[in-house]
């Protein structure tokens, strides 16, 4: 547990760091350690928000029971908090959501599948295959409500952002951005190169549960033509 470090976050939060650089396996331990926590919450917790190399906890003071008076509650979060990772499970027992995304690719739904296709001389259906077939995990979510990074995206088609951003992306478009790939879960400003689009909706801010999508989810796309995104759209 050297390697693990914690700092505050103002008077309410705690971060806890588990490394530097972003890799399946430390991923495993965040999602074992957050839906660990989400189990078994200590008093005063409010929110767990796992991200590439980190979480983050948000906990009320007011509410952390605290053994004696001399004591600051983020100092005995942090005691909470090594607790827990010593007692930490070696393997996730709840196994991961698999969520397909269908994705109509190309033309007016991925202006900048050919652009991709280009860059890696490759033609746009071999970028879809490739795209298509590989098994994502969801990193984290942020950069808007239920935006999730995609970890796992094959080093074939790994493409720069692009230099200079679009100011209006349409909710749903899929993009490359570098080494991750991700869906725009809301219409947005944004630089990643647009592939592709889907009817889902990942985000329904009056849903119980708004956000599709959580760290630790698998995902997988598939293809669909112009046609079935019509219905679908339709439908949704």
């Amino acid at each position: 547990m050297d390697h693990i470090t914690f700092y505050p976050q103002g008077d309410r939060a705690i971060t806890i760091n588990f490394g530097n650089e972003i890799q399946k396996d430390l991923h495993q331990k965040i999602t074992i350690f957050t839906k660990h926590l989400e189990t078994d919450p200590f008093p005063g917790m409010l929110e767990v928000i796992p991200s590439f190399t980190a979480v983050t906890i948000f906990y009320d003071p007011t509410k952390v029971e605290l053994p004696t008076p001399n004591q600051t509650p983020y100092e005995q979060i942090v005691k909470i908090v090594k607790s827990k990772l010593f007692t930490l499970p070696l393997s996730n027992s709840q196994k991961s959501k698999t969520v397909t995304i269908p994705v109509c690719y190309g033309g007016e739904y991925g202006l900048d599948l050919q652009a991709v296709a280009n860059y890696h001389q490759l033609s746009e259906q071999q970028v879809i295959h490739i795209h298509s077939n590989q098994e994502y995990i969801v990193y984290m979510i942020g950069f808007a409500p239920g935006f999730p990074y995609l970890g796992g995206m094959a080093k074939e088609i790994v493409t720069p952002r692009k230099a200079t951003p679009r100011l209006k992306i349409p909710a749903g478009s899929v993009g490359i951005g570098g080494e991750q790939t991700g869906v725009y879960p809301i219409e947005s400003p944004g630089g990643w190169q647009i592939i592709g689009r889907t009817p889902l909706q990942l985000f329904q801010k009056n849903s119980k549960q708004p956000s599709l999508l959580k760290a630790g989810d698998v995902v997988r796309f598939q293809p669909i033509t112009p046609q079935r995104f019509t219905s679908m759209e339709v439908f949704e």
